[in-house]
């Protein structure tokens, strides 16, 4: 069993808002589909890292989640800060029960185990030029991943993070996020939210003892990145 991640999969089956309307996105959802089910198995699992569809409310939605659904694999999805459709984690669950969609799973406040590792995560934020309602989202964001990270502790496994956001981007930092990270001993964070030219400035490497990845799927070429044990390659 594997595990892959990818961000931004920005669908519209259920309405309006093609995503290949912007340079490098023509038939992104053929290409996603395609690379996929050349990579993942029934047994493995695949991170999404938030963006996932433009559908405003669940009706809206629920052809892109069947497309993901119809996919290989069990998909752990993130909030992004497109999902507009996101709600309750007990809405989202009984919403996926009643439509058959059980191959999803909703990661929010909650961590999810995998073979080899402990899957955290939240949207996250960035303290954009600090305007308050800024810091209490952050501040919201920050106690959300604590609580995931908390979770995992005790699990044995490998703690892994996903954000949507990057908590580092230029001159940018969400340093409530940052702080959670190193009181709990992260070592890897995946992000996804970069697009574009903006993927330039984006934070591929080390830094604070802290290795970070973007995951976008634009970056990634609409291919699901496999994610390896400590020990092998981080990609």
């Amino acid at each position: 069993m594997s595990l892959y991640a990818i961000g931004d999969t920005h669908l519209s089956f259920g309405c309006c808002k093609p995503m290949n309307i912007f340079e490098g996105w023509h038939c992104y959802e053929e290409r996603l589909e395609r690379s996929w089910r050349e990579r993942v198995s029934e047994e493995d699992t695949v991170l999404l890292a938030g963006d996932i569809s433009w559908g405003m409310n669940f009706e809206e939605a629920l052809p892109d989640f069947r497309f993901l659904h119809s996919l290989p694999g069990k998909k752990v999805i993130i909030k992004g800060n497109h999902d507009y459709w996101w709600t309750t984690k007990s809405k989202m669950d009984a919403f996926f029960a009643q439509n058959g969609l059980d191959s999803l799973v909703i990661l929010h406040n909650n961590c999810v185990l995998t073979e080899d590792f402990a899957l955290c995560g939240t949207r996250g934020w960035l303290f954009e030029k600090g305007q308050p309602q800024d810091k209490k989202v952050l501040a919201r964001e920050a106690g959300r991943l604590e609580r995931s990270l908390q979770v995992a502790r005790d699990s044995g496994r490998e703690t892994l993070v996903f954000l949507h956001y990057p908590p580092l981007y230029g001159e940018e930092a969400s340093a409530p996020i940052l702080d959670v990270l190193l009181r709990y001993g992260v070592k890897r964070v995946y992000y996804g939210h970069i697009h574009g030219a903006g993927r330039a400035w984006a934070l591929n490497g080390e830094c604070m003892g802290i290795r970070f990845r973007l995951i976008s799927a634009d970056q990634l070429g609409f291919c699901p990145e496999l994610i390896e044990p400590s020990g092998q390659s981080f990609g």
